[in-house]
């Protein structure tokens, strides 16, 4: 069940419980927008979540009624750090989106659930989860991604919550790691370093195999942030080497769409007498830039660097009908 749909069901079980005669399925239709066969859905789910608490009526209409009793959802509780890891990953991907009723609705229900636990669960639950957020700390960003296989996701979970060593096979090579962090994007990188080294390397998870847990804790390196770490790229590939000024000029015609967007968080803006808007971070990773650019035609200039410039420089179109 996606968390969207579950912020539904517990909106439902509020609803019914609150209704002393319980809710029909067109006060459901009403209340949440939804067609008939959807709110019938919703009531089989309620059933199932609280098969002791739903009560089914019918009233001198002959229309079904669903009452909640006995359950209030205050005395809900979470089950293990993974529920509430999902919670605050689907909280922060929102709040980066934009989407802040939706966020802010998620976070309710954070904290009802929250409150329902003793006091040292919830700390360790807190614990664990702000470890995991702090892992996968870099919201996805929209579009295109490489599919990823669950029992991958599941190992490297498993690997932050230690931390343990990470072992697996990368270009026919065995590795040995130390994992810091995931990079999420159209590709998605695992951060770590090699026991004893200093350098974070970047590895794809669509390349990595037979990946393994190996139950030895290692040390996290305590000056190591993944937000400053991932701001030094435009997406998800970094390389020094390309390390440094970006500068773009987007055209009247198009700075106001620009105005709108977040190519960086570091990103300076500053408007143009002529109405263009200059942008400027720091940032390597040219070829993920250059996807980028392509979108906005001929409406953007690469003023720094050069050879991001040159990158571009035929791939300027002037028969763009519409910006990102």
């Amino acid at each position: 069940m996606s968390f969207s749909k579950a912020v539904d069901l517990l909106r439902l079980a509020d609803f019914a419980a609150s209704r002393y005669r319980g809710v029909t399925l067109s006060e459901i239709e009403e209340e949440f927008r939804v067609v008939r066969r959807t709110a019938q859905r919703m009531t089989d789910a309620l059933e199932e979540a609280f098969p002791n608490s739903v009560e089914v009526l019918e009233d001198s209409d002959r229309k079904k009624r669903w009452r909640l009793t006995e359950v209030q959802l205050a005395r809900l509780k979470m089950h293990g750090d993974a529920e509430l890891e999902a919670l605050d990953y689907a909280i922060e991907r929102l709040a980066s989106s934009g989407d802040l009723r939706q966020r802010n609705a998620l976070a309710a229900l954070r904290d009802r659930l929250m409150a329902a636990l003793p006091t040292n669960d919830a700390r360790r639950l807190e614990a664990d989860a702000e470890a995991m957020l702090e892992a996968y700390g870099v919201a996805a960003r929209p579009g295109p991604a490489t599919s990823l296989s669950k029992n991958i996701s599941d190992i490297i979970a498993e690997a932050f919550r230690g931390p343990y060593l990470l072992r697996f096979s990368y270009k026919e090579k065995p590795r040995l790691v130390e994992p810091h962090g995931v990079l999420l994007g159209a590709r998605r990188y695992l951060v770590a370093r090699e026991p004893g080294a200093k350098i974070m390397k970047h590895f794809r998870l669509d390349m990595m195999e037979t990946p393994e847990v190996v139950e030895e804790i290692f040390n996290r390196d305590p000056n190591f942030c993944l937000n400053a770490h991932a701001a030094r790229a435009f997406g998800s590939f970094q390389s020094e080497s390309e390390f440094g000024l970006v500068h773009w000029r987007f055209s009247p015609e198009a700075a106001d769409r620009a105005a709108e967007w977040r190519f960086h968080p570091h990103q300076t803006t500053r408007w143009q007498e002529d109405g263009s808007l200059d942008v400027r971070f720091n940032a390597s990773g040219w070829v993920e830039m250059v996807w980028h650019l392509y979108q906005w035609g001929n409406e953007v200039e690469v003023l720094h660097p050069p050879e991001l410039t040159k990158m571009i420089e035929h791939f300027r179109r002037v028969d763009f009908d519409a910006l990102p």
